[in-house]
């Protein structure tokens, strides 16, 4: 069980920061600060709001600076304009939702009570922003894949037109290190998620 919680913390701390917008962190979520389960403790002037900072999980820090940190490297995850599934000039869409299969997500996917694990595609080629000069924003390409379901789930990984090969970035579960072709399988474990980088 601790195990388990201890990828959760990671994987809520992962889809945070690498979500569209501003990410805001309850300060002491980094390093594993529970308030006892309190989720309202601010007028509570004891040791259920205080910081212990002699228990701070040291391995979650570093967690979470290893995220920080692929945030502020790859402008993908730092969009102020919404994402909209249309394709433009690299000729793949800013992001693409896929299922298990590496197909594409469908409405009876997103309503069905039977989905627990799905991937999106964020194309660093299609981000539409500018910098403060004027100059246009790229970056590089990840798929990130959420398995929400108990079991290991095998994750087939999209067409050659999404990427050719794949270099696994970050993970919360256990992973393999060699980089992944196009249509590989990718066995993501319970409870966890796995960002890849286009290669």
């Amino acid at each position: 069980m601790l195990a388990l919680r201890t990828r959760q913390q990671r994987n809520f701390l992962t889809t945070l920061l690498l979500s569209q917008g501003v990410p805001m962190l309850l300060g002491g979520d980094e390093l594993g600060r529970t308030q006892s389960g309190n989720n309202n403790a601010w007028c509570q002037d004891n040791e259920i709001s205080w910081f212990d900072w002699e228990e701070a999980d040291a391995e979650l820090i570093e967690f979470a600076r290893g995220v920080i940190a692929l945030r502020r490297e790859h402008p993908v995850f730092r969009r102020t304009s919404f994402l909209t599934g249309k394709a433009g000039e690299s000729g793949l869409p800013d992001a693409w939702w896929f299922r298990p299969d590496g197909r594409r997500m469908t409405q009876r996917d997103w309503t069905s009570s039977e989905t627990r694990t799905l991937g999106v595609f964020l194309n660093g080629r299609e981000i539409r922003e500018q910098t403060p000069h004027g100059e246009p924003i790229f970056g590089e390409s990840f798929l990130l894949v959420f398995n929400a379901h108990s079991e290991q789930v095998v994750f087939t990984l999209p067409t050659r037109r999404f990427g050719t090969r794949w270099q696994v970035e970050l993970a919360t579960g256990d992973t393999p290190e060699e980089q992944l072709g196009a249509r590989a399988l990718l066995a993501v474990d319970a409870h966890s998620l796995t960002l890849l980088r286009r290669d």
